[in-house]
């Protein structure tokens, strides 16, 4: 599932692209790729308003369009938005929704797995108002997050610090692979219980946390099966990453065996040695 780096590459690269281009027209290929509101309602309200704003919450993307109205997107698993030129021959095989734009280009929302999801933000509503799940994200890593809101977090917490970093309440937008890889670059194992952490060790966390995620957002992102950017291009952080997706290979500092176990379903990259306690 892409993960904050990815969608704020996407964000990025959306907001140069979408740059004072509207959307003329609208196709969906899948009905239960829109989440809100009704596929008629979606298709009918959004061409004729122009692009302004593309913004970045948790691993959600919120796109701002004028006249007041919106467009949301999660990718999910799959999910991806890229900008392509005037339709072809070659239809993408798992093209979703199709935004004919006034440029002659068309953005499209494109999902192997289906479980990404699109919503039409209406004129007074804000986007938390479709999206009640906004309200409840936790803190951005790269700008709000700060050790002693993870100290506070993580108070009686008798979980593993790995499955704390990716509850979504805590941390949004943080998810298996850099988690991991911040874990790695802090020296704590991912089984350490959360509560159990010193103020100081949370304190190099939030350093790490956000040293990997801008160095992924550098990179492009991860791309271990479907992501690309908003033009199709790769992420290359999977070819620098410390633990994630090595398991068997040497460490990158002590070269003992990457190894990886399970943790409530996810896999956790670690370093035996490095991640000792």
């Amino acid at each position: 599932m892409p993960e904050l780096p990815e969608v704020e590459t996407l964000k990025r690269g959306l907001s140069k692209a979408l740059k004072d281009d509207a959307i003329v027209g609208v196709e969906v290929l899948r009905e239960q790729s829109i989440a809100f509101p009704g596929v008629e309602k979606f298709v009918s309200s959004l061409p004729g308003h122009k692009f302004k704003t593309v913004v970045r919450r948790g691993k959600y993307l919120l796109i701002e369009l004028d006249g007041g109205v919106g467009l949301a997107c999660h990718l999910r698993m799959s999910g991806r938005l890229l900008v392509r030129e005037a339709k072809s021959k070659a239809e993408p095989k798992f093209l979703r929704v199709r935004f004919l734009l006034a440029s002659g280009r068309e953005l499209h929302f494109e999902d192997m797995r289906v479980f990404g999801r699109l919503w039409f933000k209406p004129k007074g509503k804000s986007f938390e108002d479709i999206i009640p799940t906004l309200l409840k994200l936790g803190a951005e890593p790269l700008d709000e997050l700060n050790s002693k809101h993870l100290l506070v977090a993580f108070k009686g917490k008798k979980q593993a610090v790995k499955t704390a970093l990716l509850d979504q309440h805590i941390l949004a937008g943080v998810g298996n692979i850099y988690a991991d890889e911040s874990l790695f670059l802090t020296g704590i194992h991912p089984t350490v219980v959360a509560s159990k952490l010193t103020a100081d060790k949370l304190s190099a966390l939030v350093e790490n946390i956000r040293l990997v995620l801008n160095q992924a957002i550098i990179s492009g992102g991860s791309t271990l099966r479907d992501y690309t950017d908003s033009s199709g291009v790769n992420g290359r952080y999977q070819n620098q990453s410390w633990v994630y997706g090595r398991e068997g290979k040497p460490c990158r500092k002590c070269k003992a065996a990457i190894e990886r176990i399970k943790l409530n379903g996810r896999s956790s990259h670690f370093c035996p040695l490095c991640q000792s306690s």
